[in-house]
């Protein structure tokens, strides 16, 4: 129950926004912004000093918000994915697929996300029990190549990050992604300080993604 629970929130979320920060204390201004400004989808990279701190006080701040589901990001292996659990991750996305990490996060019941390119990747990927597939970087393929992907893994569930912007993101959901990764140009303003701004851009997404779905 605990995976597809957290399965439904991410799916609900829509929009995760991959936070990538130089200190502690920016990620953590940048995740309540972005959280502030409605994404309520947080993928916190092990990019970030004291990865797992910030986690652990994102998951605590947030402890009452059902809506809310914070994972991390860029896990490269199954010992950083087991301390990002520990941390309190509700979900692990990796870059490219690691057989171990998929071992890992199917033994404590959590959601691994891990990047694909190819359709034997991804094959390899949903054998080992994998969800949804990261689809990194987005921007190799374009919207137009989820039905190609979709045509031989028609129930395949997958989330483009890279390359995902609010001129082209209504393209990627009418292509059938579940949802959808954003970082760059939502974290931008992170390195002038401009939390402000991160909020704006994020309550963009969010209503371009309400917009999508008719609400």
């Amino acid at each position: 129950m605990k995976r597809m629970s957290i399965l439904k929130k991410l799916k609900d979320a829509g929009v995760i926004a991959v936070v990538r920060a130089n200190t502690k204390e920016e990620a953590l201004k940048a995740s309540q912004a972005i959280v502030d400004g409605g994404i309520v989808g947080i993928e916190l990279t092990y990019t970030v000093p004291q990865a797992n701190d910030v986690i652990s006080e994102l998951i605590a701040i947030y402890k009452d918000r059902d809506d809310v589901v914070i994972g991390a990001g860029t896990v490269l292996d199954a010992i950083t994915a087991r301390l990002a659990i520990l941390a309190g991750a509700e979900y692990i996305v990796s870059p490219c697929f690691d057989a171990e990490t998929a071992k890992l996060c199917n033994l404590y019941q959590v959601p691994y996300l891990p990047g694909c390119l190819t359709i034997t990747e991804m094959q390899t990927a949903l054998k080992s029990g994998v969800d949804i597939i990261k689809l990194f970087p987005g921007s190799a393929f374009g919207p137009k190549m989820i039905s190609a992907f979709k045509a031989p893994l028609p129930h395949v569930n997958i989330m483009p990050t890279g390359g995902v912007s609010l001129e082209n993101m209504s393209d990627w959901f009418e292509a059938g992604v579940v949802a959808v990764g954003v970082g760059g140009n939502l974290l931008a303003p992170v390195a002038s300080g401009d939390f402000a701004k991160v909020k704006e851009t994020a309550q963009a997404y969010t209503d371009k993604l309400k917009e999508i779905r008719g609400k």
